[in-house]
């Protein structure tokens, strides 16, 4: 027993001198995280404080288990999915910074379209950060803006019946009036699925009917822009989320270029205070429709949001 114990302690030793020099290495290689925890008031050191202890308690316990000297805690799952949180979480961070940092040089001072050569260097960077085209200009279809100010909107009216009650996330936003610009998602609720669910979930609003060829081609445009599937990020923060074109708007008056849905807002950190921020807007290219929505966490690929 007492050469099992001398183990165990050798081996908690080596994980904090592990753990110290790590931390080190993240606060001069990650300011912009450190900057991060201090404005939400969290701690760096409490962070990893907590990740030795989770390392500790998963290492210990999964060197006890195979030894078959002990049954492991109760609590053991909990605490390893909340360790893999925690990770998840920093290379989240560390995604988004890294995302800022390259986009900065090239961000324009003003809204509007952006001019080719930026375009195609801004649209290179993401399709590397997110591992999918994005393209401002996509079959010959371009909006009038791909910078520009987006507004917190309020939920849609899914199916006949719907209300605020059955949406289940920020329902202090309110629901809209009317029915958005091409009606319901669905003829009734049993016919209302998880796609429709997350396309009204992570919708934007854009202003086709200020585009210049709108009066002329009304028809296929309308077709076009149905629930066409685009990406904005918030190009302060480095967030990004995968949505559709899921209404038509604001109005020109408003001083916004683009709209976006409660949680969508939520997502880039626009939902608080003047509840608007300049963001990019751009197409994804996913003719087989494979890319899901949501925001994109800094895995592989975008990620699913939890329903």
């Amino acid at each position: 027993m007492t050469n099992s114990f001398s183990k165990f302690d050798k081996l908690h030793e080596n994980l904090k001198k592990r753990h110290y020099k790590t931390k080190k290495e993240f606060e001069k290689k990650q300011l912009g995280a450190v900057r991060w925890l201090a404005k939400r008031n969290l701690s760096l050191s409490d962070v990893y404080q907590s990740t030795a202890k989770l390392l500790t308690t998963g290492t210990l316990a999964g060197t006890m288990l195979l030894s078959g000297s002990v049954t492991p805690p109760g609590s053991l799952p909990s605490r390893l999915a909340q360790e893999r949180g925690l990770r998840v979480r920093l290379a989240s961070m560390d995604f988004h910074r890294q995302l800022v940092e390259e986009l900065k040089s090239l961000m324009p001072d003003d809204i509007g379209k952006i001019k080719g050569g930026q375009e195609n260097k801004i649209c290179q960077i993401l399709e590397k950060f997110f591992g999918f085209g994005v393209c401002a200009n996509y079959d010959g279809n371009e909006l009038n803006y791909a910078y520009g100010w987006m507004g917190y909107e309020q939920h849609l009216y899914r199916y006949p019946g719907d209300n605020l009650e059955q949406h289940d996330e920020e329902r202090t936003a309110g629901i809209a009036p009317g029915l958005a610009a091409w009606g319901f998602w669905a003829d009734n609720k049993d016919s209302f699925n998880q796609k429709k669910y997350l396309e009204e979930k992570y919708y934007v609003a854009v202003q086709t009917l200020y585009l210049p060829e709108w009066p002329s081609d009304y028809e296929r445009l309308y077709e076009w822009y149905k629930y066409r599937k685009v990406v904005v990020v918030n190009p302060e923060n480095g967030t990004a989320v995968v949505a559709i074109v899921g209404d038509a708007g604001p109005a020109s008056w408003t001083g916004k270029q683009f709209g976006g849905s409660p949680e969508l807002m939520k997502a880039l950190d626009l939902h608080e205070n003047y509840q608007k921020g300049k963001v990019l807007l751009l197409f994804v290219k996913d003719p087989e429709d494979k890319i899901p929505l949501g925001p994109i966490e800094g895995l592989p690929g975008p990620q699913l949001a939890k329903a």
